[in-house]
């Protein structure tokens, strides 16, 4: 079993900053790719970055210069921080993994997700 448990969430203001958290747990031998996506009401989840175990990146144009991904593999971790914040960044964030269990079966992985509010 492989969880996901997302934090930091919560509302913010309009050019002000968030930071949220996702840590990986349960029967891991190795964490690969992590990344957050979102989706706001009425629109489809849509990817906003990811960082390989290695740290390379990848962002959506849309928040390129504004959030930093990042990843702690000691604790299984990946952070964004947000700065520089729209209202249309309002979503919930939802963590994504791929992890090779101790069974050495891979598995990808959602969070629950987390509401993300920016007020203008």
């Amino acid at each position: 079993q492989v969880e996901l448990v997302e934090s930091g969430g919560g509302l913010g203001q309009a050019g002000g900053s968030l930071r949220l958290s996702c840590a990986a747990s349960g029967s891991i031998f190795r964490v690969y790719t992590m990344g957050w996506y979102r989706q706001a009401p009425g629109k489809q989840r849509e990817l906003v970055a990811t960082i390989t175990r290695g740290g390379s990146t990848v962002y959506a144009d849309s928040v390129k210069g504004r959030f930093t991904i990042s990843r702690d593999n000691a604790k299984n971790t990946v952070y964004l921080q947000m700065n520089s914040a729209k209202p249309e960044d309002t979503a919930v964030y939802y963590c994504n993994t791929l992890v090779r269990r101790q069974d050495g079966i891979p598995l990808t992985t959602w969070g629950q997700g987390t509401q993300v509010t920016v007020s203008s």
